[in-house]
This record gives structure tokens, sequence and C-alpha cells, in this order.
């Protein structure tokens, strides 16, 4: 299965460990409305936001990780973005939505020892912080759905969000119903309100 690259008119592999969590964990359309607790949007940075991310190899690592431990720690993805220098996430925990804390520590520390055995910088400082919303209205959800999709063309990195491949929007295209994937187009992104300037 091949997916486009990061903007520049290659097509990438998806690897096998991507291809396996999705069609394990995320086969259906994303969930439609708010019945559970625990929806939260997360943002992430880098410190001194350093692209650290930055490439195919460790921005499809990172998306890996994230797909790898919202399956661990039981939340559900409803979208998501992974850029060099940051990521957001939307995502439903089915159980105690204090599990977040211990999802984003172990993504961070697991990802911040990959890079930095790859850099051969041990220690180095990886993450600077992150910053979760907990959803409560539908409506408020769809908008961060439909802001978490396009992050990538807000970045300038695409001109249509299902062309990068570090990113939910294709499959959410191909799972989602198309009334509801309209839906989300149509909903305005403006009044998000998103630590965002990466």
């Amino acid at each position: 299965m091949a997916v486009p690259g990061r903007g520049q008119g290659k097509r990438c592999q998806v690897t096998a460990l991507q291809k396996g969590i999705l069609m394990q964990h995320w086969p259906h359309s994303p969930v439609h409305k708010l019945h559970e607790s625990g929806t939260y949007m997360l943002t992430a940075g880098t410190y001194r936001k350093e692209k650290f991310f930055e490439g195919p190899d460790r921005l499809h690592m990172l998306q890996d990780l994230l797909l790898k431990m919202a399956q661990e720690f039981d939340w559900r993805l409803q979208a998501w973005a992974v850029l060099a220098h940051h990521y957001h996430f939307l995502a439903i925990s089915s159980q105690d939505p204090g599990s977040l804390k211990a999802f984003v520590s172990k993504l961070h520390a697991v990802s911040a020892r990959t890079i930095n055995r790859l850099d051969g910088t041990p220690g180095r400082r990886i993450w600077f912080e992150y910053w979760d919303t907990h959803i409560t209205f539908e409506r408020s959800f769809l908008a961060r759905l439909n802001y978490v999709q396009n992050n990538p063309v807000h970045h300038g990195l695409v001109k249509r969000a299902t062309e990068y491949a570090y990113c939910s929007a294709a499959w959410f295209q191909r799972t989602a119903d198309k009334a509801f994937c309209q839906t989300v187009a149509s909903i305005e992104m403006d009044s998000v309100n998103v630590i965002d300037d990466f």
C-alpha cells in the first residue's frame, strides 16, 4: 500500500507495522458522537521548536509510536498529524482519561531515546511541553477533527491533507461515511484555539 510522500510528489511505502496497526485498530469509521467521557485534543512540541523528526524515516517512526502507544493505553485515535517539530491528535479514552499523561510520557520517552540514539546524543532534550483540551461539545469535536486533519496544509507542507503520509486524512477519507466527511470539511476552524506556532 503506497501513500503520498511529504509534498515532494514521491510515493513512500507504509511500513508493515503501520499497515498492521491501522488495519487491526482503526478498521472502522471514526466515532461521530461524543457519548463517552474523555475526548481530548492534544498538541506537543519539540524543545526550542527544533525539527528533530524531519525526514520520512523519523516521521514514520514517530507516527508508528503514536499508533502503538494509543493502542497500548486504549485511546481510540480519531485524527492525528505528525510533523517535524510537533504533533496533534484527537482521541477518546474508553477507560480512564487519566491515562493520557502516561500515554504521552511513554510516547515522548521512547521517541526521544530513539532520536538521540540515531543522532548519538544521549540525554538530549527532545520534547518541550504538551497541551490538552477536554472536548465536551460535538461542534468543537468536529472543528478540531477538521483542524488536525488539515494541519499539514496549514503549515504549507502539502496542498491537500490526503497527500501527507504522516496524518490521518487519507485514512479518514477512506473509512468515514462520505456525508460525515463533508460535514467535517464544512466546519469552520477559525474558532479553534490551538497552540500551533511552529
